[in-house]
């Protein structure tokens, strides 16, 4: 892949948090149309480099191109970003934030936000502070998604929910996705989310350690993309 055909494309990024390098030396390439895991163990650099790439952590030196621009409000306008925390306060009803974000993004799609919030059993009424983690977490998921972007940054989604939510979410968010867009998604449940992959990074020490298609990465270690996994972190 050349830089032309990327849709995201990094060089020498590096991130630091005082004397430790975060992000060290980075060049990636990911394409559109595709579902791409970024996989790693604590502290490896997943976060922060969604950050980045979301135009929220801005202190780097490098370069990055998102559809040709480099950082900035044209970036934004086409990346929606799913953090690891959620920033929304929990004082609010879900109605405030449809309108707060109908008001805010020009590409949000309203009635696709409430078409989620309602296939997840959630009501627009009800405040976030009555809602259990995963109730939460479907909801910023459903304004995460509703948004018309080219690229999805989402930083552990359906970490600390239960199982049976873990799939209502996952389903929504594929559902959603348009097959021209790029999902980025961080997470460390490689078994969840291995038959939706189409390629994977894997990072360590805030630089990618392996990266490839996942059919091809199979094919190669003549074993399943989890399995993978566990043995290049064992090493």
């Amino acid at each position: 892949m050349t830089e032309n055909d990327s849709l995201i494309s990094v060089r020498d990024l590096t991130v630091r948090y005082g004397q430790r390098r975060a992000v060290d030396h980075l060049d990636l390439d990911l394409a559109g149309g595709q579902i791409v895991g970024l996989l790693g163990e604590n502290g490896c650099g997943k976060s922060t480099l969604l950050k980045t790439l979301a135009g929220v952590y801005a202190d780097h030196s490098g370069e990055i191109r998102i559809a040709g621009h480099a950082l900035g409000p044209q970036t934004k306008a086409i990346v929606s970003y799913l953090p690891d925390r959620s920033a929304l306060p929990e004082r609010y009803r879900v109605h405030y934030f449809l309108d707060l974000f109908e008001d805010f993004f020009t590409d949000f799609d309203r009635a696709k936000a409430a078409e989620l919030i309602g296939g997840f059993g959630l009501k627009e009424s009800m405040k976030l502070k009555e809602m259990s983690k995963g109730m939460r977490e479907k909801v910023h998921v459903a304004l995460t998604m509703a948004r018309r972007a080219r690229v999805y940054l989402l930083d552990e989604p359906i970490s600390g929910v239960d199982p049976s939510a873990r799939e209502g979410i996952l389903e929504a968010i594929l559902r959603t996705l348009e097959p021209d867009s790029l999902l980025l998604i961080a997470t460390h449940l490689v078994h969840d989310l291995e038959t939706s992959l189409d390629s994977v990074v894997m990072m360590r020490h805030g630089g990618v350690l392996l990266t490839g298609q996942v059919d091809d990465l199979r094919a190669e270690h003549g074993t399943s993309l989890e399995q993978i996994f566990r043995k290049v972190y064992r090493s």
